[in-house]
């Protein structure tokens, strides 16, 4: 990387991709609410039998999950179920990140099903990162007898409190009369509102304790209102400063894509004529070759991105929540903006940045809102003149454009590696990421065209998520291209589950970014503690002996594996992993360790400190 105080040399930037269709851009809202079934007789049934016949009855589809004692008799009932597949996956953190990749691919409501004790522990990490990233999902665990419960049974963890600070909610169920509706109302709340993880933990003693099941012909939560009509006269506040500003940014985050509004979003981006930016959850709200898209902000955002927020007068953020990862130091982000924020859940308004004009709806509503009520302002005041703003935000878009220098190592750039699979696989894909460099460069070098195309863990940031997330996103997509892009250290914690994979005919393509090293981790090393490399060597590559040998492994699960070490084999590498659909192919990229996610803004700096390369800071006040 170019250092010193020197103008940067010219970069590789990252060439267009042909625009997706209207209808793959216009993603339509999933029906995430299932309408109530048609009366069902009351049946004498077993409380396992109940659980089985109550996910029929919601319309599941598919139940990540592994057996044990605790959930054992509802595993007998499963094994007769015509409607509902269960995937036996590896691990119980595989089999939650699999319900999560599912619903992020959907817009369904991923299931998954652990057993109690460390089964059910195994699932906090999914749990949690749902709850972060606001993914519909509903676990369903067992428990011990309940009459063992609180006595430190075997197998026995109080499963409801340890995660009661990361769900949207969850029951503990002792009665098996309670079970159609816990879980009638698991899913309602999972899928409404703001979306999240529900738990039910079911006793073992329910389970297997005689009942009658009736599905509820409507789910009654009297104290469960989510707010999803947004005031009018907010809507019209919103609308006429949007109309009147001089620098107004549309600040997109993942609420848009939970919320099925990329239509009505693109929509209000024609009609505004105002600049939008994508957070890391939102890439594919609006198609980056939208000419009004300045791509993602934040710590590893565009430079464009991140200094239009900074210079904004207006900032009308959307299903966003002013992380700390985009807003850096939080007293220095977009000083001199109006904010209008606008939030399915009123707790998150103001919470970390204070809000002008608040407005709590769901975001597709506030949007079919706010659209005529702008065009009611521009009737009564004009279009507001952008062009003074759209000239300096071109000239920061074409001054400082995403790119990468060649590694002088001799070994594959992974942004190069990881743009071509973008390129070759094309929009219509889905791409999971683990975390880390690869993630970054994925948000970065791929250009989406589509929602729910882009899968990964933006709050938690969940080494182990790729893998299963990608397996997931397959079944519930399986005529789709799906990619998981990992890192070598991600995607040693959860490649177990290319066995689930392998047996259960799920064909996903494994893309290992392999720098023999903890990427991210190295990177930081590298910048702020003076290349002292603790820890950080994975010993996967770069002359080692290759622990493990990603290609035998990859043989070892029954998949294809593939390696790539050199700039003129990718393209072919890529293709013949898109040939092969019987399987699931894994491709060994050995990329340079030294290669860095640029643009930068350090943790805890202001967003107008960013570094475009080491070194390299942009002169913001400079008279161009």
């Amino acid at each position: 990387m170019v250092q010193g105080p020197h103008p940067a040399p010219p970069r590789t930037p990252a060439p267009p991709v042909p625009q997706a269709s209207p209808a793959a851009v216009a993603h339509p809202r999933a029906d995430r609410e299932r309408v109530p079934a048609a009366p069902t007789t009351v049946e004498k049934v077993t409380g396992a039998q109940s659980i089985v016949r109550s996910l029929e009855e919601q319309g599941v589809e598919v139940v990540f999950g592994i057996p044990g004692g605790a959930i054992l008799p509802t595993y007998d009932p499963l094994m007769d179920s015509a409607k509902v597949r269960h995937i036996l996956v590896r691990h119980e953190q595989g089999g939650g990140h699999a319900a999560a990749g599912y619903a992020a691919a959907t817009g369904r409501v991923g299931v998954c099903m652990a057993t109690s004790g460390p089964g059910a522990t195994n699932l906090v990490t999914p749990i949690a990162d749902a709850h972060m990233d606001s993914v519909p999902l509903v676990a369903i665990t067992g428990q011990v007898g309940a009459s063992l419960i609180g006595t430190d049974a075997f197998q026995e963890a109080d499963i409801v409190g340890i995660t009661l600070p990361v769900t949207k909610h969850n029951y503990l169920v002792t009665n098996p009369d309670d079970i159609p509706r816990v879980i009638a109302e698991a899913f309602h709340i999972a899928a409404s509102g703001r979306p999240g993880p529900v738990l039910v933990d079911i006793a073992k003693s329910a389970m297997q304790s005689p009942t009658t099941f009736s599905w509820p012909q409507e789910v009654s939560l009297p104290g469960y209102h989510p707010v999803t009509k947004p005031h009018a006269k907010q809507i019209r506040e919103a609308a006429r400063l949007l109309a009147t500003s001089r620098r107004p940014v549309l600040y997109v985050g993942g609420g848009v894509i939970r919320a099925g509004a990329a239509a009505e979003l693109r929509a209000l981006v024609d009609a505004s004529g105002a600049p939008a930016v994508t957070t890391l959850m939102a890439r594919g709200a609006l198609p980056d070759t939208h000419p009004q898209h300045l791509g993602m902000p934040g710590m590893h955002g565009t430079v464009a991105a991140v200094a239009a927020l900074q210079k904004a007068d207006l900032v009308v953020a959307l299903g966003a929540r002013f992380d700390d990862r985009v807003t850096g130091q939080l007293s220095s982000f977009a000083p001199h903006a109006t904010v209008v924020h606008a939030d399915i859940d009123p707790a998150e308004i103001g919470k970390n940045k204070a809000v002008d004009v608040p407005i709590v709806g769901d975001l597709r509503e506030v949007l079919t809102d706010l659209l005529p009520e702008l065009a009611r302002e521009h009737g009564q005041h004009g279009k507001p003149d952008l062009e003074a703003w759209w000239k300096q935000l071109d000239a920061w878009r074409e001054t400082f454009p995403l790119g990468y220098d060649e590694p002088s190592d001799g070994h594959l750039a992974p942004q190069h590696v990881i743009q071509r699979i973008g390129e070759l696989s094309g929009p219509e894909a889905v791409y999971a990421a683990g975390v880390g460099q690869h993630q970054m460069w994925a948000a970065q070098f791929i250009k989406y065209q589509r929602p729910n195309s882009w899968l990964n863990s933006g709050g938690l940031g969940t080494m182990g998520y790729s893998v299963p997330a990608a397996m997931g996103a397959k079944v519930g997509q399986p005529d789709r291209t799906v990619w998981a892009i990992d890192g070598d250290g991600c995607f040693q914690m959860t490649n177990q589950e290319l066995a689930t994979c392998t047996i259960n005919d799920i064909p996903i393509k494994v893309a290992v970014i392999n720098n023999s090293s903890l990427g991210m981790v190295r990177q930081w090393q590298t910048l702020f503690y003076e290349s002292r490399y603790s820890n950080t060597d994975l010993h996967t590559g770069h002359g080692t002996v290759r622990v493990p040998d990603f290609v035998k492994l990859a043989d070892a699960y029954g998949c294809v594996g593939l390696r790539c070490e050199s700039k003129a084999d990718v393209d072919a590498t890529i293709k013949r992993a898109l040939e092969i659909d019987d399987r699931p192919v894994v491709v060994d990229f050995t990329v340079s360790r030294d290669a860095m996610v640029w643009p930068m803004v350090a943790a805890g700096v202001s967003n107008d400190d960013i570094q475009y390369a080491r070194g390299i800071s942009p002169a913001w006040d400079r008279e161009d």
